[in-house]
């Protein structure tokens, strides 16, 4: 997935580099890269923040039910 991003991210600022002024190399940049990866990340990333959510509650189910013992 990593290798996929940083070829984009390649890709996408050689673009930019080739766009006439700076306010273009930049929104090409922005357009083309951040916000199409932000969106990729955030879906991947998905499935680790559902196991990190239960693995919090499983750790406060646990330290609540270690409290009521005493």
């Amino acid at each position: 997935m990593w290798i996929v991003a940083v070829a984009w991210i390649y890709v996408v600022v050689l673009m930019a580099a080739t766009e006439p002024t700076v306010t273009g190399g930049i929104m090409t940049f922005l357009a083309y890269c951040v916000v199409p990866l932000s969106i990729l990340f955030y879906l991947t990333g998905s499935k680790r923040r559902r196991a990190k959510r239960e693995l919090q509650a499983r750790a406060a189910q646990d330290s609540a039910a270690a409290d009521g013992d005493n």
